[in-house]
């Protein structure tokens, strides 16, 4: 098991603080503060997206889909979500906000329950109130319970610039998901199931744009766009291109870039990408805005799923829909890894705290597929990782307390933190950390399933070092590749680092980043919204990872992982195991079935059968 190594520190972390103490200070004075506030009450919505058949969604207020956020910087927003829910729990996240402590917000604020804050139970109201000083550019807000967001639950978070760095005459936010036919606790029931010990995520049944199919957008001649583009799926990468038109990327993330040009984009679940386009002089055609999913990543591509999806740009409604438009090849779009920020930001040149993690995905005695960190997957304590440390005293710099069972680290403030990815396993991943944006120092290329994976070697790294890194807080690691990350931990939270491949989540994909706990108990107090949603779920607010406030390391009661396969029963016996029972009951099913004088399907049937239970259709 890897484990984080700490380099010597650099003796000028009291500097640092004071520095970014100052700069807060002056951001407060500086910013003309608007306040936001909507009430927000979750329920299920029947719709039909995609027009394939009808659907239930999460919407707010009884309407589907939930409304973009548009703020400028520096405002407040006070959102007061209610959970209309009769029987689920929920939650808000807001994706790639940083919730710093240092300007005045809270980590109370970030959202993903058993993390920050308590599960909202039904018939409660949790206030989400912040305010966005430092930040600008394309954000989304999300469920962060359970794999909740795959209904619906999602939307545009947009910060406006006052000091927008390039031109532009119209902007435009375009979300891009994937949709199921269930509701996604059946959806996730089945896929971490028994039945399905190859772990084969589940296929959407669709993607979209803008919440449908087919959408159409509208161009007028000689204009220049800004297109906000982002992945609010659960699963899928999607490639996007405009037909004939060239675009130039000037934002990932919420950070600026240097104008790139691209001709094909690839944005994986939770990243974000803004772009310029330049409209033509003529109205006198319409082109396709096309959207396709990267099938890499389906185990199996049923035959009705559509992989591409056709948008059309509209000049003008007498040219009609556009049609499908292609490419040569999906080995040619923009590789992250060599843009530059517009800022410059210089390589954070060595590291203090470097932890290293290993990918798996293996199956547990439960003869269920989870995902690993180090050989641990991630379970939920029984306490709020934020109240643990909020409640431990000095024992909240102690990564013992929080239980084995999330993939604990402890940062110290100021320190520079190198995160390695290695990625055991073949498939794709794009990992996301809440509370900060990352330098990507070291990206590999991918592999085939079967062959050795590229793990990172320090001394022999597969590239170069950029000297202006880009930053994201959603990275992809390719098939049996490896990413290298640094940040600076000035950010005192507790900080979720998981793959938003939701099924993924599900899965325990996760670490926790407990980032400079002490000065944390400087500048949190709980909020009566944590207090009163932790009393409605009968969750304790303070102890250990089990509540224990008497013995901090007796951990007794704490939920962990299955236990193992037993011994000498491998992940291929179980497959031949499970399609073995599945042969004999269908044996059996076939035997009664000729007995009382019915037609046995034949085997080309039996094989769809098979398929659309391993796909959960």
């Amino acid at each position: 098991m890897f484990v984080g190594t700490r380099k010597d520190a650099y003796g000028v972390r009291s500097v640092v603080r004071l520095v970014f103490v100052l700069l807060a200070v002056l951001s407060a004075f500086a910013r003309a503060e608007t306040t936001h506030v909507f009430n927000f009450t979750t329920g299920w919505v029947n719709v039909n997206p995609d027009g394939v058949g009808e659907k239930k969604m999460i919407g707010f207020n009884g309407h589907w889909p939930i409304p973009d956020i548009h703020v400028n910087k520096g405002d407040r927003i006070e959102i007061y979500l209610t959970n209309g829910f009769d029987d689920l729990p929920t939650s808000l996240h807001f994706h790639g906000l940083f919730m710093n402590t240092e300007l005045g917000n809270s980590n109370q604020m970030d959202g993903p329950e058993m993390v920050t804050q308590c599960p909202i139970q039904p018939g409660d109201t949790f206030l989400y109130n912040f305010t966005v000083p430092d930040q600008v550019g394309t954000y989304w807000y999300h469920s962060h319970s359970g794999a909740q967001y795959t209904d619906g639950m999602r939307g545009a978070f947009v910060i406006h610039d006052p000091d927008m760095p390039f031109d532009y005459d119209e902007e435009m936010t375009i979300l891009v998901s994937d949709l199921y036919d269930k509701p996604y606790y059946e959806v996730a029931d089945f896929f971490l199931s028994q039945y399905n010990p190859t772990g084969a995520e589940p296929i959407p049944r669709n993607i979209l744009f803008n919440h449908t199919t087919n959408n159409t957008i509208h161009f007028d001649t000689d204009k220049t766009y800004l297109i906000r583009l982002i992945n609010g799926g659960t699963f899928v990468s999607q490639y996007l291109f405009i037909e004939d038109h060239d675009m130039t990327i000037v934002e990932v993330d919420g950070v600026y870039v240097d104008p790139t040009k691209a001709k094909l984009l690839y944005i994986a679940a939770g990243q974000r990408m803004s772009i310029l386009v330049k409209s033509k002089h003529t109205k006198s055609k319409n082109f396709a805005f096309m959207q396709i999913m990267d099938d890499e990543m389906l185990d199996v591509i049923p035959a009705d799923l559509e992989l591409n999806r056709t948008n059309t740009i509209s000049y003008s409604s007498k040219n009609g829909e556009a049609k499908q438009a292609y490419i040569d090849s999906f080995k040619h779009f923009t590789n992250d890894f060599h843009l530059v920020t517009r800022a410059k930001t210089e390589l954070l040149d060595t590291y203090d705290y470097q932890i290293k993690l290993n990918v798996e995905m293996e199956n547990l005695g439960d003869g269920v597929q989870y995902a690993f960190f180090n050989n641990i997957t991630y379970v939920a304590p029984k306490v709020p990782t934020l109240l643990t440390a909020l409640s431990a005293g000095k024992l909240a710099t102690n990564p013992a307390i929080y239980g084995d069972n999330i993939n604990a680290f402890v940062l110290e403030y100021g320190e520079v933190v190198e995160i390695v990815v290695n990625n055991h396993d073949a498939g794709k991943h794009p990992f996301h950390l809440h509370g900060h944006v990352f330098q990507v120092v070291q990206k590999s290329g991918g592999r085939e399933d079967g062959e050795d994976p590229i793990d990172y070697d320090e001394k022999n790294p597969v590239s170069a070092y950029p000297e202006y890194p880009v930053l994201r807080d959603t990275v992809v690691v390719e098939s049996l590749g490896h990413v290298v990350l640094r940040f600076q931990a000035t950010n005192p939270g507790i900080w979720f680092f998981h793959c938003h491949v939701d099924w993924h989540l599900e899965q325990g994909l996760a670490a926790v980043f407990i980032e400079a706990p002490l000065l944390l108990q400087e500048r949190e107090t709980l909020t009566e919204s944590v207090l009163n949603t932790c009393k409605s779920g009968n969750i304790p607010t303070k102890g250990n990872a089990v509540g224990n406030e008497k013995d901090w390391f007796n951990l007794e009661g704490l939920p962990r992982q299955p236990a193992p396969l037993p011994a000498g029963f491998t992940f291929k016996g179980y497959v031949a195991f499970f399609f073995s029972t599945a042969v004999g009951l269908w044996g059996i099913y076939t035997i009664a079935q000729y007995g009382l004088g019915e037609v046995v399907p034949d085997d080309q049937e039996l094989a769809a059968q098979l398929k659309a239970l391993l796909n959960n259709k």
